[in-house]
C-alpha cells in the first residue's frame, strides 16, 4: 500500500470536517491532546519510580530454581456422600 501524500491528507481532513463539524473535531482534538499529555506524565512518573528503586543482583542460584506452580482447585462439582442408614430393620 503506498504512503499517503499531502493531497490525500487534505481530502481526508475535509471529509472529517464535513462528517463531524468544526466544533466536534475541536473537542476530539482537545481530548486526544489531553490523553496524550496524561499518558506522557504517567510514563515519566513510572520511569522515575523504577529508576529510583534498587535492583537486586541476580545470582545463578536463584535463576536455576524451578518456578513454583500454584495449585488450582478442581472445578468439577463435588457430590455429597450418601448418609449411612443408622436404623436397623426388624
Amino acid at each position: 500500500m503506498p504512503s499517503m501524500g499531502g493531497w490525500e491528507w487534505v481530502i481526508l481532513a475535509l471529509i472529517a470536517l464535513l462528517l463531524f463539524g468544526g466544533s466536534r473535531l475541536a473537542g476530539i482534538g482537545k481530548n486526544a491532546g489531553k490523553a496524550i499529555r496524561e499518558f506522557k506524565e504517567e510514563t515519566a512518573t513510572l520511569r522515575s519510580s523504577v529508576a529510583d528503586e534498587p535492583v537486586p543482583p541476580v545470582t545463578a542460584q536463584s535463576s536455576a530454581q524451578p518456578a513454583v506452580q500454584p495449585s488450582v482447585p478442581s472445578t468439577s462439582p463435588v457430590e455429597p456422600e450418601p448418609e449411612a442408614d443408622t436404623e436397623t430393620k426388624s
